[in-house]
């Protein structure tokens, strides 16, 4: 039990490990779309920061989206720089497995993004996705500026009262501003086009969010 409650606090930074200087290497095109992974990224593209469980389904909801060109998996939300998968799972990085969505405005909303977001996962577990326990299984949205602000926590508000409605509990989603994204290894990229049986341990709540039914 001890165990479980350390994984489910979120570290001091003066605790945290060091890092490295290195970025992970990736592979240059994205497996299932066959666009870049790295930046830059086509001009007037933006880009979406989700943390909501076990990144190798969330990645597989938004690459599957209309509108999305390129999708990848990290780390972002902690203090230690360019970290390892098992740093991350150790719970001494602070970060969250997350997923960058980059999508075409002009096929995709915003709002619309978030929609999948919310409906994908289960926002009210705080430090856990299911049977996923610990700070990186954290749920959290990443913003780039002030409008997705905004919208994230308008959308936020429409969804909890959804999920009240329903019986569930409150969100416990944070929504902060978009630090660094760390590039996730190799082999966690597009993990479940490489491994299609491989394990996803995501589920939503079954509620409907209801942004995104308009493109802004």
């Amino acid at each position: 039990m001890l165990f479980f409650r350390e994984k489910m606090k979120m570290i001091e930074p003066e605790r945290a490990l060091p890092g490295r200087d290195q970025q992970m290497p990736v592979a240059d095109r994205h497996v299932v779309l066959g666009n870049p992974l790295l930046p830059p990224f086509p001009e007037g593209f933006e880009r979406a920061v989700f943390g909501m469980g076990c990144f190798w389904g969330a990645e597989r909801l938004f690459w599957q989206a209309p509108g999305v060109w390129t999708t990848a998996v990290g780390y972002a939300g902690g203090y230690t720089p360019n970290p390892t998968y098992e740093e991350v799972c150790s719970g001494s990085t602070g970060h969250a497995e997350v997923v960058l969505a980059v999508f075409d405005p002009a096929q995709a909303s915003y709002e619309q993004i978030l929609k999948i977001f919310w409906e994908g996962h289960d926002p009210t577990q705080a430090m856990r996705q299911g049977n996923d326990i610990g700070t990186q299984y954290r749920s959290g949205i990443w913003v780039a500026d002030d409008r997705q602000r905004e919208l994230a926590e308008a959308s936020r508000a429409m969804f909890g009262e959804r999920l009240r409605e329903a019986g569930h509990g409150e969100i416990s989603t944070e929504i902060a501003d978009a630090g660094s994204f760390y590039y996730a290894e190799d082999y966690h990229q597009q993990y479940l086009a490489k491994n299609p049986n491989g394990y996803c341990g995501l589920g939503g709540t079954g509620v409907s969010c209801p942004v995104g039914l308009a493109t802004s």
